[in-house]
């Protein structure tokens, strides 16, 4: 029997000895050219889309002529950054020392150090404004082999492949740098990429090793110093400031307008796939700010729902406040409305209720964080990225309201959920657009709950206007009384 290598092999040479080696080369070269040529339109196109997610860019009127001239010269961004000997050091006291392939900043560079641990994703998470603040530490060796797309929307007005319109995280450590870039969609490098938008960069660190430190103390600040930067004074720490407020809309956006039904969703640094997987479910999206107050808004909403977001909660007083306000309102109705949280949602709506919150030690983060539904017994791998948890001991539990995930590796809680009303949420990103996509059922359980209340409503609607003409117009009875003499 020929194995495939063989018979590929007797080919090869039968082909040689009939058309003679020249031909081949040939073909080889050509086929060479045309790649380059298509390399070359890709980085003409990255040239004039000069900006994919439109951040910090002074050019404004270059993405006008995307399409009149694919052919211009590169700009002066189009190359990759100089690369410069750099150093990370965690608060900690350990050093790493690297190379930058970022932006070359000659200041100090400090923030809370965080981890990821998907191997897909890194414009994602990068864009991610939950990462608000953080130096994000990736354990995939291997990072930045599929470039950055470009600019692209989707038929609701959201970005394809990014999670927001600016990038979030402070800075990157990766342990090996992908220099040269191959995929269809990419106009340019990940470190193109950082470099015009001000994201220092290093490669060169072990970056198991950081996280096995981060796993072992505790989560920890960090500080990047690039070629001849001082160290800081004082390293920056993102959670003692209102992070929320940061990245959150100052005004309502309204996304799938003339949608089955309106769902208010509070932007406390909501990820463009939540806005995706409520309007692809037939949702009219409202996103609204972070401290937005229901009392003074006369939309009626079919559903409620809190996104994740970064930082500390306590720092959200005033959704925290509009949220209670929600909750009593909506249980003292005949039909409430469901109310769903993601993240730093899970966080608020369990503040709002009564529930005490408290600083993790470590933080749970990464894509292979595994949950644990109580209610089936079901284990889920899920996506990961908060330093605070909601104290859910019995002596600590709220009235009325029960456990719903619990993380498998630490206990600690992953969701709450109302004994008897649709008021429910979640730790983790059941949204993750790089993945897993275990719990993406819940967004479908949350639109079923909407429509069924909505149902509801309707329905007792229609029997309180019946009962209310029923008082207005009384049907007539005719009463005849006899009377007799005697």
């Amino acid at each position: 029997m020929i194995s495939s290598i063989n018979l590929t092999s007797a080919i090869a040479k039968n082909v040689t000895k009939t058309v003679g080696i020249k031909p081949i080369i040939n073909s080889v070269t050509r086929l060479a050219n045309v790649n380059n040529q298509y390399n070359n339109i890709n980085r003409s196109f990255a040239s004039v889309s000069i900006n994919p997610i439109g951040i910090n860019n002074k050019n404004n009127k270059v993405q006008a002529n995307v399409f009149k001239s694919q052919n211009k010269a590169p700009s002066q961004f189009n190359k990759e950054p100089p690369r410069i000997p750099a150093t990370f050091t965690l608060k900690t006291g350990q050093t790493f020392k690297g190379t930058s392939f970022g932006a070359p900043i000659t200041e100090s560079v400090s923030g809370e150090v965080v981890f990821t641990t998907s191997l897909v994703g890194y414009p994602e998470s990068m864009t991610d404004p939950s990462y608000k603040g953080q130096i994000l530490v990736f354990t995939q060796p291997l990072i930045g082999n599929y470039g950055i797309p470009a600019q692209e929307k989707d038929e609701f007005g959201l970005f394809k492949h990014f999670e927001s319109n600016d990038i979030h995280v402070k800075a990157i450590i990766v342990c090996d740098y992908a220099k040269k870039y191959s995929h269809w969609r990419a106009v340019e490098s990940l470190g193109e990429w950082c470099a015009r938008h001000n994201i220092p960069a290093i490669e060169g660190v072990d970056t198991r090793a950081v996280v096995t430190i981060l796993r072992e103390q505790g989560s920890t600040l960090g500080e990047i110093l690039i070629g001849d930067a001082k160290p800081a004074k004082e390293l920056e720490d993102p959670n003692k400031r209102n992070l929320v407020a940061e990245v959150s809309v100052k005004q309502k956006q309204i996304y799938n307008k003339g949608g089955e039904f309106k769902v208010a969703l509070i932007d406390c640094g909501a990820k463009q796939n939540i806005i995706r997987c409520l309007c692809k479910r037939g949702a009219e999206v409202h996103l609204v700010p972070w401290d937005h107050d229901f009392s003074k808004d006369n939309t009626k909403y079919n559903g409620y729902f809190i996104s994740n977001g970064p930082g500390n909660p306590d720092y959200c007083d005033k959704t925290i406040e509009n949220l209670r306000y929600l909750l009593i309102r909506e249980s003292a109705k005949a039909v409430p409305t469901p109310i769903f949280g993601i993240c730093m949602g899970n966080l608020l709506l369990a503040s709002a209720a009564g529930f005490e919150t408290y600083k993790l030690p470590y933080g749970n983060r990464g894509h292979n964080q595994p949950a644990i539904n109580l209610k089936t017994n079901q284990c889920v791998i899920t996506s990961q990225n908060h330093g605070f948890a909601i104290r859910d001991s019995n002596d600590k539990m709220v009235p009325g309201w029960e456990k719903y995930f619990v993380n498998a590796n630490d206990g600690s809680n992953e969701g709450i959920r109302h004994k008897t009303l649709p008021f429910a949420s979640v730790q983790y990103h059941p949204e993750a657009k790089a993945g897993p996509h275990d719990t993406e059922y819940l967004f479908d359980e949350y639109i079923e709950t909407v429509r069924e209340y909505t149902a509801l409503k309707q329905q007792h609607e229609a029997t309180q206007a019946d009962k209310k003409i029923s008082v207005q117009n009384p049907v007539k009875t005719n009463i005849k009384i006899s009377v007799t003499s005697s």
